[in-house]
């Protein structure tokens, strides 16, 4: 009677194979719930830092499109636009400077960023010193390297998107397309593309304002 009481009591309890799923199960179970809430938590900061990326690249292409649109010839006599590829430019512009100072503007992209190059005049007559130049990043966590940064066109500019670009002296519009990384979830991420473009006053013919 004793033994059969023993495995009667032995009979409702887990044996250890049924132990060890159960923990293996409990902690799968807990894995799936520590990932969610980590992607759940990732998420709007994912989206938020998107968002912040969108803006910043928005007044990046505005400040770009003020400073082409007021290019002038440089105090040293240099032609306003001094440099075209499809990742750099170089110009010279009057933009939010005082008197009669030109600043020499430099625009490339490395390594994921854009960056830019300021030179100021100085001296009697004035001179740029590029040893001088600051150079600074506004983008981050660009996306370009297959995708030309600048696009140049002439006096038939017509809308479409093309990086033919006319010689120097025939460019009368600059468009600059930064390419966005927009990150929809914690693993979801494509791009996104903030443009604007800016007719050179100084330079154009036929072309509205």
């Amino acid at each position: 009677m004793v033994q059969k009481n023993k495995r009667n009591i032995f009979s409702v309890g887990f044996t250890i194979v049924e132990v060890v799923v159960s923990i293996s199960i409990a902690a799968m179970l807990m894995l799936a719930v520590a990932y969610f809430v980590v992607l759940v938590s990732q998420n709007p900061t994912a989206e938020i830092t998107s968002l912040s990326s969108i803006e910043q690249a928005k007044k990046v292409t505005a400040t770009f499109a003020n400073e082409l649109r007021g290019a002038v010839t440089g105090n040293d006599g240099a032609y306003p636009i001094n440099q075209t590829l499809p990742q750099l430019i170089v110009f010279y512009s009057n933009y939010g400077t005082s008197g009669n100072i030109v600043n020499r503007i430099r625009y490339y992209f490395s390594d994921e960023t854009l960056w830019k190059g300021v030179t100021v005049p100085t001296g009697s007559p004035l001179q740029y010193d590029l040893d001088s130049e600051v150079v600074k990043p506004v983008m981050t966590n660009l996306f370009n390297d297959a995708d030309p940064l600048f696009y140049y066109y002439g006096d038939d500019y017509n809308g479409i998107n093309s990086p033919d670009a006319p010689s120097i002296v025939g460019i009368r519009f600059v468009k600059i397309n930064l390419m966005v990384k927009n990150q929809i979830t914690a693993t979801n991420v494509n791009v996104f593309p903030i443009s604007a473009g800016a007719t050179i006053r100084n330079l154009k013919d036929n072309l509205g304002d």
